[in-house]
This record gives C-alpha cells, sequence and structure tokens, in this order.
C-alpha cells in the first residue's frame, strides 16, 4: 500500500484546512486510517483514526477542532481541520493498518503497517 498525504500549507491561526491521504496499490476499505502528526523538536503523536465502519478516535487536542473522514469508493481519508492554532504546526502523516484495531491500540504508531510522505501544515499569523 502506498500513501499519499497532501493538503498541506501555510495559514494563519483560525483558519481551516483539509488534508487529504490517496491510497494505492490496495483497497483500504478495510483498514484503519489514521493521521498523526510530528512538530520540529517533539515525537510524533497520534490525531484521529477511523475505522472501516466509520468509528472514529480523536487525541484530545483534535477533538471539537478536527474531523476525519473516509471515502471507500475513492481509497481516500481525509482530515478537516479547523480553528487552527500555532500548535498545530507539524508535518502531517497519514498511515493505515489491516483490520479493525482495538481502541487501546489506536493512537501507538507501532500498530501501523503503511505510512505516507507527509504534508507540512505552518499555522502562523
Amino acid at each position: 500500500v502506498q500513501l499519499q498525504a497532501s493538503g498541506g500549507g501555510l495559514v494563519q491561526p483560525g483558519a481551516s484546512l483539509r488534508l487529504s491521504c490517496a491510497a494505492s496499490g490496495r483497497t483500504v476499505r478495510s483498514n484503519t486510517m489514521a493521521w498523526f502528526r510530528q512538530a520540529p523538536g517533539k515525537e510524533r503523536e497520534f490525531v484521529s483514526a477511523i475505522r472501516s465502519d466509520g468509528s472514529t478516535s480523536y487525541a484530545d487536542s483534535a477533538k471539537g477542532r478536527f474531523t476525519i473522514s473516509r471515502d471507500n469508493a475513492k481509497n481516500m481519508v481525509s482530515l478537516q481541520m479547523n480553528s487552527l492554532k500555532p500548535e498545530d504546526t507539524a508535518v502531517y502523516y497519514c498511515a493505515t493498518a489491516y483490520g479493525r484495531i482495538i481502541t487501546s491500540r489506536l493512537s501507538g504508531a507501532g500498530t501501523y503497517d503503511y505510512w505516507g510522505q507527509g504534508t507540512l501544515v505552518t499555522v502562523s499569523s
């Protein structure tokens, strides 16, 4: 599976941005899809995940502002980010894992089998 993330850019605080991740090589309709991010000098951290049944999970930092969704027909997952803050600045990575992942493992980077190359989001005035 190859993952291609896109949609990053430079935005002002309070703005919105929509990230997309296109999968190729095989269908990911049965996979769990996730977004992680890594800010300069920090470890990669979980942002959000969505299972094949549409159930979702969010990091506390993303709750109420970010929405993850998937389009199985297009083999894609998206992350709608609203009310962006400077602390959201990071490289955002999409990832996928085979099958349904239990809640306790959703936020672990080691859970995921494939990763995209990342897209940079910069929130600055």
